[in-house]
């Protein structure tokens, strides 16, 4: 495994964690109400996501495991080896789903269900994080 990849792609995903704790909004009529802030939620929430699904597929590349056919299958090899919890697991999966509606019908994106992630979900990433810096301790 390439420490130096890894090690980067954690740093721009704690980059993504911290721009939207840094953005979101107080309320869903706020966040209904500001195009901007909806912009760099959405895209720092996408981004996220990517990068976790990318640092999940090097680690399981470098283990020699096969190619997931879905992103959400990469956690779900990563929980099978012991590499994440099952709750970690869980929230990346649906993290997925998030990212999915965002990339491809962003006029769907329910602003409430923003407005959560970014209050209730940001700890799936830093636990994922976690787990990945496990990993550079090895």
């Amino acid at each position: 495994m390439d420490r130096l990849i890894l090690t980067d792609k954690l740093e721009s995903l704690r980059r993504c964690v911290a721009r939207v704790e840094t953005r979101r909004a107080a309320s869903v009529e706020e966040l209904a109400r500001d195009p901007d802030r909806q912009d760099i939620l959405s895209l720092n929430l996408t981004r996220a996501v990517q990068l976790c699904v990318d640092i999940a597929l090097h680690v399981l590349a470098a283990r020699g495991e096969p190619v997931p056919r879905t992103m959400g299958e990469s956690f779900d090899r990563l929980a099978e080896l012991g590499i994440i919890s099952e709750p970690v697991r869980q929230g990346m999966r649906a993290a997925v789903g998030f990212r999915n509606i965002a990339v491809h019908s962003y006029r769907a994106i329910d602003w409430a269900i923003v407005h959560g992630i970014t209050l209730d979900r940001l700890d799936d990433f830093r636990a994922f994080a976690a787990a990945m810096d496990g990993l550079l301790e090895d």
